[in-house]
């Protein structure tokens, strides 16, 4: 059948993501030390390489992969975990199957494939099994944690300190012991509740989540000079904590992002105002001077 040009276009943008995902599904299967999750990837590029025939049935043209989506989606999904890369790449999908309504009118058989890309969610959703995800929690409790608990004590030291060495020196100390502390509790909680979780691999990943939250919070206090700035960007790089591991969630887990968004920023932004308050009217109470 003959199509116009408008349609010819789209019909090979829709080819162009097809072969894409065709060999991205590939080279992630290959990875996959579990047989069922390789099946499951190889049979969802066999659908989308299927879908790049059928389409280019009406388009009567050949069209070429991105290269570039493939390595990027290929190394997110390996640096990230499978989860985040494919559903970051499905959300993708999702757009380009709202795309498919312009051509119902005019290509028969676009409602079959919309209906093969909403069997590929569904069977990634199900296939995917990841340890990480299952300790999604205990990593929640060290960041979040951390971010509320060390923003605070550097807002109140930054006021009481003024001395950027010194504060790094306090943070890292407060922030190690804490650490250990949080990943003790974590290992004792996931012990006494038995929910199918190993503890000890629960207080690692605690820990873990801990201890960078802290390294991240107090780079500024050892790279720059005044105390004030060095909060500033303490805020900021812990504002961007936020949003970077809550976007990850959203992707990996299916949660909102805005609403855990503003209420993780909203706490940890207000207790290191009240601490710098606090730190302020200790420090004057007490009349120490630094």
């Amino acid at each position: 059948m003959k199509i116009d040009e408008a349609t010819l276009k789209l019909v090979l943008n829709y080819q162009k993501n097809e072969i894409t995902e065709h060999h991205l599904y590939l080279r992630l299967a290959k990875h996959q030390k579990s047989s069922g999750n390789r099946e499951v990837l190889e049979q969802i590029a066999a659908d989308e390489l299927r879908h790049y025939q059928e389409w280019k049935a009406y388009s009567g043209q050949d069209a070429h992969p991105s290269w570039f989506r493939i390595w990027l989606y290929y190394w997110l999904s390996r640096i990230f975990g499978l989860t985040f890369g494919t559903k970051l790449m499905e959300m993708g999908e999702e757009r380009a199957q709202r795309g498919y309504s312009q051509v119902k009118g005019v290509i028969p058989d676009v409602e079959a494939i919309i209906q093969d890309e909403h069997e590929h969610e569904t069977a990634l959703l199900g296939m995917l099994d990841e340890e990480h995800l299952k300790y999604m929690g205990s990593i929640v409790l060290g960041l979040n944690d951390a971010l509320v608990e060390l923003t605070g004590s550097l807002a109140g030291l930054t006021l009481a300190l003024q001395k950027t060495r010194l504060i790094a020196l306090s943070g890292l100390i407060v922030g190690i012991a804490a650490a250990m502390s949080m990943a003790a509790s974590e290992y004792l909680s996931s012990k006494a509740e038995g929910e199918g979780k190993e503890p000890l691999k629960s207080c690692v990943y605690t820990g873990l989540a801990y201890v960078a939250t802290v390294l991240v919070l107090i780079a500024p206090y050892l790279l720059l000079g005044h105390p004030l700035v060095c909060l500033l960007f303490t805020l900021s790089a812990s504002v961007l904590v936020i949003a970077a591991f809550n976007f990850y969630v959203s992707v990996a887990m299916d949660r909102p992002f805005l609403r855990q968004f503003l209420e993780m920023a909203a706490v940890s932004i207000g207790v290191a105002a009240l601490s710098f308050g606090l730190g302020y009217a200790i420090k004057a109470l007490l009349g120490v001077e630094v």
